[in-house]
């Protein structure tokens, strides 16, 4: 889309790298993403393709064998294929925070262990928050890790887990301590696909987003070393999550926008094409003044969430922030896929159009990464 005030974070570099990935998109990804929502999965050879043109997890350090790029490089691959619809890539920015966990918080043998196959796709992680009776409260949850020796034993189970079915090593959020002080008790600890004891289900049955594996994981007494604590010291886990759950929200908003986006510039060539009593849809005064409304909303979110990254890069993006930002533009793309949709018609209500697969995907928003009405506790405790 056309934006009105010109967004200035971006080099002559990303924007090649922005032209290579909607190559990518439009060969790779787009003609076969409606295969994939069926399977309930994205092949593992696409994950490879993407590490192997070093957009998988751009900005992972040489050292790690990461192509050593900015995050604004993950905000290009996030914003992409979110424009396309390709939600099923979602597991990739969920990859994308695991990479982070490791790099930020990992001994250095967790580091040589798992970043280089995760940059080319050879291993794909998870993150194992939340839990059938906890939801957004970290704290609460009852998936424990006891002592054993030179060994913990897992028991517990988590859902809603993106990548969950297809992992290869999910970052477990368990209790380790015994305290009772909550954030004190809770670490990290890597889980191994092989580790026995380790289980998932099949792909959840989801409203949308159907191309993206979201499991449940089970640990029955499953015994993992006492070297796979992320970071290799107990009770830090709480600490870990906050610093980096800034990181996933405003990931989230930035494809959150390229949704509203999407479906306002879907609209916009549909309602000029659409014929009704004699005259495109566009030429109705309720047509052009929805519309006018929508690309107010939509410019506003871009600015702020294009704000947020500069502040982000300069290591500056606060919770309270980030929190904001993940809670309006998930509201703003609910809110304009819905208007869009209404303009579309009958039409709009059949999934051969893309505003029909943005409406049921885009519901979501206001739930992943933590509810809005997280986001909302989170901001009036600022105020």
């Amino acid at each position: 889309m056309e934006y009105l005030i010109p967004r200035t974070l971006f080099s002559s570099e990303h924007d090649e790298f922005r032209r290579a990935v909607r190559r990518f998109m439009e060969s790779e990804v787009a003609p076969f993403h409606a295969q994939w929502e069926k399977d309930k999965c994205v092949p593992r050879e696409v994950w490879r393709k993407a590490g192997e043109l070093g957009m998988l997890l751009p900005s992972i350090p040489e050292e790690y064998e990461g192509p050593g790029a900015d995050r604004l490089f993950d905000m290009i691959f996030g914003e992409e294929f979110f424009r396309v619809g390709a939600t099923g890539l979602i597991g990739f920015g969920v990859h994308g925070l695991v990479a982070f966990y490791l790099l930020n918080y990992g001994t250095e043998a967790q580091k040589q262990k798992w970043l280089p196959k995760m940059v080319v796709g050879e291993a794909v992680g998870s993150i194992a928050m939340t839990e059938p009776n906890t939801g957004s409260d970290l704290q609460a949850v009852r998936t424990r890790a006891v002592r054993d020796g030179d060994e913990y034993v897992l028991n517990g189970s988590k859902t809603f887990i993106s990548n969950g079915a297809s992992c290869d090593l999910a970052i477990v959020v368990c209790k380790t301590g015994t305290s009772g002080k909550g954030a004190q008790d809770i670490s990290l600890i890597i889980v191994e696909k092989e580790r026995a004891g380790f289980t998932r289900s099949q792909p959840l049955e989801k409203v949308g987003l159907h191309a993206q594996d979201t499991s449940m994981l089970f640990f029955d007494d499953c015994r993992v070393p006492v070297e796979n604590v992320l970071g290799g010291v107990e009770g830090k886990g709480f600490y870990q999550l906050m610093h980096d759950l800034a990181w996933e929200r405003i990931i989230g908003a930035a494809g959150f926008q390229a949704q509203a986006e999407a479906a306002l510039d879907h609209t916009i060539e549909y309602t000029r094409t659409r014929m009704v009593f004699g005259k495109p849809v566009l030429d109705f005064q309720n047509s052009r003044f929805t519309l006018a409304q929508l690309k107010t909303e939509v410019q506003i979110g871009r600015s702020f969430v294009d704000s947020c990254m500069e502040l982000l890069l300069k290591d500056q993006l606060t919770a309270e922030t980030a929190s904001i930002a993940k809670y309006w533009t998930a509201e703003l793309s609910s809110r304009v896929v819905d208007a869009c949709l209404q303009l579309h018609g009958g039409n709009g209500y059949m999934t051969e159009y893309p505003i029909a697969r943005l409406y049921l995907d885009t519901r979501g928003n206001r739930i992943w990464g933590g509810t809005n009405e997280i986001m909302k506790e989170i901001i009036a405790r600022t105020l």
